[in-house]
């Protein structure tokens, strides 16, 4: 998978829109293809903003939670080594990414969007691993031994999702940064760090706390 490809992508959605490698903040340890600001010369227009807000390309932007996540993974490999591991939402792929690196099994990277998918899979090629690719967490390969998961809270209708990951594998790693409480005491804290979202979107200052849960 190449940036081209990922160019493809953005510009469905931003006609001016490109990718660029560069390194998040809240893990400098890995290099993503992401949304490059600097053609964002001047304001967006009527049809770019529609656009913009229709179909949002989340994959091109590296969210506060998935750099925490990611980082924490490679800083605590033990957690995920020898194991196949699953990301729910993957987005960008960082996440996966950082599980391969950290010595997974398997490192799998699940998004309904396909767009996200070759993000994840260009992602880790520019890193130097790989990636196995799932368009549907209910047909997810069997054997998943820990189940990842940054920022999926957004939508309260996504609650049930924390007992769903806890009945489909034996340990689960979630980050969030936008429920303070979430309601399930299986979900123990490890660790709590600041970081945004890269490119900064210059989210409210809440949103740049980012809780770790393991269960």
């Amino acid at each position: 998978m190449t940036p081209d490809r990922l160019n493809e992508h953005l510009r469905k959605t931003l006609s001016r829109g490109r990718v660029a490698e560069s390194r998040p903040a809240g893990c400098p340890e890995l290099s993503l293809y992401l949304f490059d600001p600097s053609v964002l010369e001047g304001p967006l227009s009527h049809d770019e903003a529609q656009a913009v807000v229709a179909e949002p390309a989340y994959w091109s932007f590296c969210w506060a939670s998935g750099q925490v996540l990611a980082r924490w993974i490679l800083q605590n490999p033990e957690s995920v080594a020898g194991k196949t591991v699953l990301d729910f939402g993957s987005g960008s792929g960082i996440v996966a990414v950082a599980a391969a690196k950290a010595g997974a099994c398997e490192a799998i990277a699940c998004d309904i969007d396909s767009a996200a998918l070759d993000a994840a899979a260009a992602n880790a090629r520019l890193n130097g691993v790989e990636v196995t690719l799932c368009d549907d967490w209910n047909r997810r390969p069997e054997g998943v031994e820990v189940i990842t998961a940054a920022d999926v809270l957004y939508d309260p209708e996504n609650r049930p999702l924390l007992a769903e990951f806890r009945a489909a594998a034996p340990s689960v790693l979630l980050a969030d940064s936008r429920v303070r409480d979430l309601g399930d005491d299986c979900y123990v804290l490890q660790s709590v760090t600041e970081a945004r979202t890269w490119p900064d979107l210059n989210e409210f200052e809440e949103f740049n706390r980012v809780r770790i849960y393991q269960v």
